[in-house]
This record gives C-alpha cells, structure tokens and sequence, in this order.
C-alpha cells in the first residue's frame, strides 16, 4: 500500500511539473511571435536558484513583460511573493492574464504605471531591474532604500546582446547611445561607495549587487 502511495504522489509531482512546464513554453511561445523580450534561460535560471539558495521571499520587478519572469520567481517557492510594475498596457493586460492563468493572483502583483513614481513603504530581498534599459540608474536610486539590509539589486542586460563590450556590433545611432547609457549604469555600479557589485556573463549580462 506504501509503494502505491508513493507512485501516486510521484504520478502527480510528474503532471504538476509538465503542466508548470507547459504554461510556462506557451508564454515563451507568445514572447517569441510577438517580439516580447523575455530573459534568456540561463539567466532565470540562476535567478531562481539564487531565490531557493538565499531564501528570498519578496521581489520588487522593474518591468514585467508578459509576466514570464515574475511568474518564474513565484513557483520556486509557496513563500515567495512577487510586485512587478509595467509600462505598456497591452503587455500588462497579458501580463494579468498569465498570472491568473497561473493561479498566482494571490502572490504575483501586477502594477501599470511608470517605475520612477511608484512608491512602497516595505523592503523586498530582492530588486529586478529589467525595464527601459536607459533608466537603469533611476530606478536603482530610488528603490535603493527599499531593499532588505541583506537582498540585492540584480539587473539584467548588462551585455545587450555584446554590443556594451564591442559597439561596433551595432551602427544604429539610437543602439549607440543607450549602450551607451548601459556603460554608464555598470560605471556608476562599480564606483557606488555604499554597494558593491559582482557582474556575471551569464545570459545576457547580470549584476548581482549589494550593500557593503
């Protein structure tokens, strides 16, 4: 009766895995046809290590896409809850609609607005920056003091796509100046007297950063 009990629980554990994993290939999917720009897999794959191995349980996110990332955080753990801010209102209207698809309306909160003028009088273990790149440094400044005396800031895109370390990848005037403004931001992180910051190559470029 054991062993039945426990190929039941396996069964299940498998279905509730390849159901997680389903949804989540369908809103790559949809990312992909509509040119939605969603974190490569083995930058969200650290991240959510990183929320398993440091016990995170609150994450502020600075652009949400279509709710792939937030949603990736949540399932990592029952405790982790999730605010997560958009600018665009189609891909926030889609964002809301995978959350709930998702059953994470309960710990996934999907702001619209702009980043700069949110304001929240808790602390979170853990800032994802993945907005408008040349914001970067504005919303590290004025969320700075929401974060956790031992969370981090983690920004993604510090490669953009390897043009930040090799600009003659690009000779798009605009391209330019916002790799540009991302040299600044990793400039303006590797000089902050009250953080520091350990840059990875991993998917795109990722800064994990800290209060010293």
């Amino acid at each position: 009766m054991l062993n039945k009990n426990r190929g039941l629980v396996f069964k299940t554990a498998v279905f509730l895995y390849n159901n997680h994993m389903e949804e989540i290939s369908q809103i790559k999917r949809f990312a992909k046809t509509h040119s939605v720009p969603i974190m490569k897999d083995e930058g969200i794959d650290f991240i959510c290590n990183y929320i398993t191995e440091h016990d995170v349980k609150t994450i502020l996110e600075i652009g949400t896409g279509i709710g792939y990332s937030s949603i990736r955080f949540a399932k990592t753990k029952e405790d982790v809850f999730v605010s997560t801010i958009e600018f665009d209102i189609e891909r926030y209207h889609e964002a809301v609609k995978n959350v709930a698809d998702n059953d994470l309306m309960d710990r996934i909160i999907v702001y619209l607005g702009d980043a700069a003028t949110f304001n929240f009088d808790r602390k979170f273990d853990l800032i994802f920056i993945d907005g408008p790149k040349a914001q970067y440094r504005k919303f590290f400044e004025h969320f700075q003091y929401n974060l956790s005396d031992k969370g981090v800031f983690i920004s993604d895109n510090l490669s953009f796509h390897g043009m930040v370390d090799d600009l003659s990848l690009t000779h798009n005037y605009s391209t330019i100046k916002l790799v540009k403004k991302i040299r600044k931001y990793i400039d303006f992180l590797k000089t902050n007297p009250e953080f520091e910051t350990e840059f990875l190559t991993l998917g795109d470029g990722i800064a994990i950063t800290r209060k010293k």
